[in-house]
């Protein structure tokens, strides 16, 4: 792309030879005090003139995701060395993370400034929550949403060697067939820690953008400021002005260490480092503003002054207070305003019951004619056939193709992306094939999604669904039948609910609307539309519009008779999902004896009501589809264990599928795996009469 040569006033030059020595100031100081910056921290040296270019680009109206070498694109949109300083220092001010995190790891959403979504060190992944951003700007003006000031431009800032990630792929790809308002930045400094480019890769990001047809792309020397500010203003305008996306190959050089802990002395060597010295963005300045006028008087007095600020500001952020331990459990969550059950869950004079697939359905159709901020997308759930188990049927047709989509097979960019979404303001439901496809998004679920609440201190929480079909019942095989649940509920920071029967689902769903946390939807395949034996009872009436049902609250299922109870002749099954069918089923020939608990989420769990049936009964069994061993459920029977012993008559008995590494698609050798309800009996007969 031609770039076009623009004359740079001498206050832009000289802010940026201030902004430089800043930058260069505070990376001596650092290392002059490694005793005191004892936390693991990056320096932009080398970096610096892109950065800073970049900065002066952008408006209030922006969105920029800085990666971990950016504290000169920081210093640039006005962040003080002071306030950074109070992240590296991992102060209680820190403004980005309460001190959770590392240096340039921000996060902000000040009025006067671009604003930037928490994003994790996994050196590429903030590409997708990033094109997220741009997806949703670009969505919320074709609705007309919010009227901007002027057209938002998203950065995203990365390292030469993060772009061999296949998620980077994944945004690049949905940049350009979306035609998305971002700029990719890639600072190329031919180093990935100790990896060089020969090792690492086979072309640099120019080259390698050429493939994603859509993406322009352009090259500059970012050692050159003026090169780097005409080349990213000439970006930036077109951004903001035709709306499609970018890609600037920055060539810098590393001056500093990759961080204060992995040293340039490891595995560079003199004549590396005086090749990268020889292009210090800071002398190649220095020596240009000499040419154009400026005395070296004015420019050795900005380097003592930007020396003596940083030294002042490093003493006072050193002094300043660190976190207070009882602060350590704040923001993993956003508080939820749904905490009541409301509404009607059986309307008068209503009959029929409908489907669980339907309840979803009707529930999604609701939101989305009382909410433009909501729309739904993923693999195949567009109009054309509606979802593989027919589970958004009608939304296409009725919402439109920008409002219900689908995308390519791109788990991660799926999943990732609502944390761009959701930040704009929008609600996005998206949804995973399969659970056993799950596993491609696991990375943005845990290094994006989960920790983005609480390592931004409550700024960014992000609000979303995740439909996720789950479950084996008639010969899915290895591949369509798995159940995930345990994996998902060792990541912190998320919300999962698993229904059981309609009206649970659609109460859930509309709480999971309002939830400004994400939230996992887990919806057992054989019970959308209770084709399998047994499970009519998933058909319920369908509630009101206005019913919701909180997270966090167990329902009883069936109950055990008082007398049997007070005899101690009686046991409790905790239970979820399928499990409800099998215990239903199970409890059939033993009376009065046994009280079905449904949990209906997994996180938040019903922990009080659980304990409290538990110690009414003495005896328990926590059934799961899931293998058993290392599960969800054996971990809820360990906690059980733990704070209903005194109460309890027998251990308590952990239930679940064999441990076998897949469901096998046989269904002689399924049936085999899986819970049932005659497998059941058995246990519950080994209990109560024990």
């Amino acid at each position: 792309m031609e770039i076009k040569r623009e004359t740079i006033t001498k206050d832009i030059l000289l802010k940026a030879y201030h902004h430089m020595m800043l930058a260069k100031a505070m990376a001596d100081i650092y290392e002059e005090n490694r005793n005191i910056t004892k936390y693991v921290h990056s320096t932009s040296r080398g970096h610096e003139a892109i950065q800073l270019a970049t900065a002066y680009q952008l408006l209030k109206e922006d969105w920029v995701s800085p990666y971990y070498r950016d504290e000169s694109l920081l210093l640039g949109i006005g962040f003080e060395p002071y306030r950074l300083m109070l992240q590296l220092l991992a102060k209680a001010d820190d403004p980005f993370s309460n001190g959770r995190s590392y240096y340039s790891h921000p996060s902000s959403r000040e009025e006067d400034k671009p604003k930037i979504i928490h994003q994790s060190s996994a050196t590429g992944m903030q590409s997708i929550p990033t094109t997220g951003i741009a997806q949703g700007l670009k969505y919320i003006q074709e609705f007309n949403l919010h009227n901007f000031e002027n057209n938002p431009v998203v950065i995203c800032s990365l390292g030469d060697n993060s772009v061999t990630e296949g998620e980077v792929a994944e945004a690049f790809q949905f940049a350009a067939l979306h035609q998305l308002p971002i700029i990719f930045l890639v600072q190329d400094n031919d180093w990935g820690i100790s990896v060089t480019k020969e090792e690492a890769r086979t072309s640099d990001a120019y080259d390698y953008a050429a493939g994603f047809v859509g993406l322009n792309r352009m090259k500059v020397d970012g050692t050159d400021f003026v090169a780097s500010y005409q080349a990213m203003q000439e970006a930036v305008n077109f951004v903001r002005t035709e709306r499609k996306p970018m890609l600037v190959c920055a060539k810098t050089v590393l001056i500093g260490h990759h961080t204060s802990g992995v040293r340039r002395e490891f595995y560079r060597d003199e004549a590396d480092l005086e090749k990268h010295r020889a292009q210090d963005p800071g002398k190649k300045l220095f020596n240009y503003l000499l040419e154009n006028g400026i005395e070296e008087e004015q420019l050795k007095q900005i380097e003592k002054k930007a020396r003596l600020e940083i030294e002042q500001a490093f003493e006072k952020a050193c002094a300043a207070e660190d976190p207070r331990p009882e602060t350590v459990e704040d923001f993993v969550f956003a508080p939820s305003p749904i905490t009541e059950e409301t509404g009607t869950r059986v309307p008068e004079g209503v009959t029929e019951k409908i489907v669980m697939v339907d309840a979803a359905i009707h529930a999604i159709q609701e939101i989305m004619w009382k909410h433009p901020e909501a729309l739904l997308y993923g693999q195949d759930v567009g109009a054309r056939i509606g979802g593989v188990f027919r589970e958004t049927v009608t939304l296409g047709s009725k919402f439109g193709e920008k409002r219900v989509f689908n995308t390519a097979i791109q788990e991660a960019y799926i999943i990732g992306s609502t944390v761009g979404m959701s930040a704009v303001g929008l609600k996005p439901i998206v949804e995973v094939q399969f659970a056993d496809y799950i596993y491609p998004g696991i990375n943005q679920l845990i290094t994006e999604i989960s920790k983005s609440s609480y390592l931004s201190g409550g700024k960014f929480p992000v609000s979303n669904i995740i439909r996720v079909p789950i479950g084996a019942y008639g010969g899915g095989g290895p591949y369509h039948s798995g159940s995930v649940e345990s994996i998902l509920a060792n990541i912190k920071g998320i919300k999962i609910a698993y229904p059981s029967n309609a009206a649970d689902f659609k109460g859930l769903l509309k709480a999971a609307y309002y939830d400004p946390n994400p939230v996992i939807m887990l919806e057992h395949k054989g019970l959308y539309w209770s084709k399998v034996p047994g499970t009519e009872d998933a058909k319920t009436i369908e509630p009101a519009e206005d019913y919701i049902l909180p997270f966090g609250k167990a329902n009883t299922i069936i109950s055990a008779d008082e007398n049997e109870i007070n005899k101690g002749r009686t046991l409790v099954i905790i239970t979820y999902g399928m499990g409800v069918y099998w215990a239903k089923e199970a409890v059939k020939s033993f009376g009065n004896r046994v009280e079905v608990i449904d949990i209906r989420t997994l996180i938040p769990l019903d922990e009080e009501f659980i304990f409290e049936r538990v110690k009414a009964h003495g005896k328990c069994i926590v059934l799961t589809e899931e293998q058993i061993q290392n599960s969800f459920a054996e971990a809820l029977a360990y906690r059980i264990s733990n704070q209903c012993f005194r109460y309890l008559d027998a251990p308590v008995e952990a239930m679940g599928s064999l441990n076998l590494p897949a469901v096998p698609i046989n269904l002689v050798l399924e049936k085999e795996m899986l819970p049932n309800a005659e497998k059941l009996s058995l246990t519950i007969s080994k209990l109560l009469n024990n």
